[in-house]
């Protein structure tokens, strides 16, 4: 008796089928990725299944894109959503109003706080990067398994990622001294978990996710500490809810600092700036 055919590789329709029966909403446009991204038929099998099987896109592929960029994200680490970007272009913009002059763009000083996978930072980096701005870059997580992803995208930049709690394993050094200080904090209140997506509640941390009782626990001990650590005429960014907004912005206020909301309707993000003001001890 002949041995049995092995099983024939999938076509592009295929995987379209495979995927749209699991509930993939793009199916094409995730089909292409994974066709492009997959070195053999076998892998490329196996990775359409752990995606009919709920694991995010992200992590089957490996990377995200953000903001232009290809950031790795593993197993485990939070996805940077694309309405962040309006978070890094808001930094971006107000960075290069403030790093301008006669004598040419000033180093900026930049922290990301919670940043998971360094998107944040990783991609502020770039933008000023090209505008010739140079940047110290420093980010930090609790989650070893994000920090080591961190360190990988923000390597390129010269960027350093420390490993604790918010502000506790930064470097004394940075009091005082930074610019733009970035927050992705967790902003989704602990009652309303059940309702996120399951890629998002199953595949990652809950710390990425959980912002306590009505999702502003973790930003109010970022606010709390952060005039400490930016220079006069720094800046807060903190990515939060719409309907949070006039909290975060409360927050803000009492932690010192000038509080400005910003907003995007095309990606739905909002974004609270608190402002040191300058010469402010």
């Amino acid at each position: 008796m002949s041995p049995p055919s092995p099983p024939s590789p999938l076509s592009p329709s295929a995987v379209v089928g495979r995927l749209r029966a699991g509930g993939c909403v793009f199916a094409e446009e995730e089909a292409r990725l994974l066709i492009a991204a997959a070195r053999t038929p076998d892998e490329l099998a196996a990775m359409v299944e752990r995606r009919v099987a709920g694991l995010p896109l992200e992590h089957v592929l490996g990377w995200a894109e953000f903001c232009g960029l290809r950031i790795a994200v593993d197993p485990g680490v939070f996805v940077p959503r694309r309405r962040t970007e309006f978070l890094v272009r808001t930094a971006a913009a107000l960075t290069r109003r403030d790093s301008g002059g006669s004598s040419g763009p000033a180093r900026a000083v930049v922290v990301d706080l919670c940043c998971g996978s360094g998107a944040l930072g990783a991609a502020l980096a770039a933008v000023l990067k090209r505008d010739g701005v140079p940047v110290g870059l420093h980010a930090a997580d609790i989650d070893p398994a994000a920090v080591r992803c961190a360190r990988r995208n923000v390597a390129p930049f010269g960027g350093r990622v420390y490993e604790g709690d918010l502000y506790a394993p930064l470097p004394a050094t940075l009091r005082g001294r930074v610019g733009v200080l970035i927050a992705n904090a967790p902003y989704v209140p602990t009652g309303e978990l059940g309702l996120l997506p399951p890629e998002a509640r199953v595949h990652e941390p809950r710390t990425a996710l959980d912002g306590g009782t009505d999702g502003l626990a973790v930003q109010r001990r970022v606010i709390a500490a952060a005039r400490r650590w930016l220079a006069p005429g720094g800046r807060l960014l903190v990515e939060t809810g719409g309907h949070q907004a006039a909290r975060t912005a409360a927050a803000v206020a009492r932690g010192g600092l000038v509080p400005e909301v910003a907003g995007c309707e095309e990606l739905e993000a909002t974004v609270v700036v608190g402002t040191r003001p300058a010469g402010a001890g």
